[in-house]
């Protein structure tokens, strides 16, 4: 399993609008996409620069992961997602060299991908995520 690209950088904010303006009108990027993933309890803004897509991450529930980050760290990056051939395979050979897991098996996320992710402690505070379509 390589990566072969990055394929988002995830960022926690309180507010997708608010954040959308300073991507849009400072750096001056195009929202392409807003979207609400229920079952992760999180709402989704994403940018293209280059090959890169910027997600940004607005909590619908005070449970969901994305709150918890927020009211632990405060808005920043969340995590750092890399396109995989398959999410399942990528996260199975990480735990094989060993990796602790978010995901033991993939699940859908934004955009339609099948997303899994590895746990901070064992990728040096990096919350990882691989990406797969």
């Amino acid at each position: 399993m390589k990566p072969t690209y990055i394929e988002h950088i995830g960022i926690a904010v309180n507010s997708i609008e608010e954040a959308k303006t300073y991507f849009e009108s400072v750096l001056g990027l195009e929202c392409y996409s807003v979207e609400e993933v229920a079952d992760q309890k999180v709402k989704t803004a994403f940018f293209m620069i280059g090959q890169t897509k910027i997600e940004l991450l607005e909590a619908t529930s005070p449970e969901s992961p994305v709150a918890k980050f927020i009211e632990k760290r405060g808005q920043g990056i969340h995590h750092l997602a890399f396109a995989v051939e398959n999410t399942d395979e990528a996260l199975q050979n990480a735990e094989s060299k060993g990796i602790t897991l978010i995901d033991k098996q993939s699940r859908k996320g934004a955009e339609g991908l099948t997303i899994g992710f590895l746990h901070p402690k064992s990728t040096f505070g990096v919350l990882t995520e691989f990406c797969s379509k």
